[in-house]
């Protein structure tokens, strides 16, 4: 694979970032590499004893096969669940891509292949002016988008798309996450924008299971990033 990392976008907040991400390290991992995950901005964070945590990087990182400390793969931890810029300024802190690429670096350095998470959707706020484009930019990964199979996921998963195109950024793939038990014409959904976007199906992952489970969707996976 040549790729030494991934930045996983989603269509928006609550799409199964973290569920995807997770299951593709665990899949990585399992096919020998050294996979590592990082969610550089975690907003929503609880006091532990080694200090604050956040759920999703805390999950990220168990489901890689890389010690490293924490700081590495969460490098901005806030506490307030809120937007990222919200709880930035809450908490009195510059988010600053250079920390982030810093960090990125380390991990790197340790593993075969770093899994990025970003926080919300593709244009959520970091800053006064940076967004989590800015973050993807500064790593200049492939990107894989997490479309969450609910009303209204086309248009969010085709502005999205475009907007990774515009910046520049590798798009190598996405997944389609039943995020809705119930949502009624999921598949008409997958299939038009199967039809649309340029980038490819990775997986589609069913309501409450695990994605890149099966080997055609981890070789899949491996076709998109060895390209880049």
């Amino acid at each position: 694979m040549a790729a030494r990392g991934v930045f996983i976008a989603g269509t928006d907040t609550g799409v199964g970032k973290t569920h995807v991400a997770a299951a593709m390290v665990r899949a990585l991992a399992r096919s020998g590499r050294r996979v590592t995950g990082m969610k550089p901005v975690a907003a929503g964070a609880e006091p532990t004893p080694e200090g604050l945590r956040n759920a999703d990087a805390v999950a990220l990182a168990a489901a890689g096969n890389v010690s490293a400390p924490y700081v590495l793969s969460n490098p901005y931890c806030l506490p307030l669940p809120a937007s990222p810029h919200i709880a930035a300024e809450e908490a009195g802190i510059c988010i600053e891509c250079t920390q982030i690429v810093q960090a990125y670096d380390e991990l790197s350095s340790r593993s075969d292949l770093v899994v990025v998470e970003g926080a919300g959707g593709w244009l959520a706020p970091i800053g006064p002016a940076e967004t989590m484009e800015d973050v993807a930019a500064a790593l200049g990964l492939p990107v894989i988008l997490v479309v969450g199979l609910r009303l209204g996921c086309l248009n969010h998963a085709l502005l999205t798309a475009r907007a990774i195109e515009s910046r520049g950024l590798p798009f190598a793939g996405w997944v389609a996450n039943a995020v809705e038990p119930t949502f009624e014409h999921a598949a008409a959904n997958v299939a038009a924008l199967e039809r649309r976007l340029r980038a490819p199906l990775l997986d589609s992952v069913a309501f409450n299971q695990s994605g890149f489970a099966s080997p055609e969707a981890l070789d899949r996976l491996e076709e998109a990033l060895s390209l880049w």
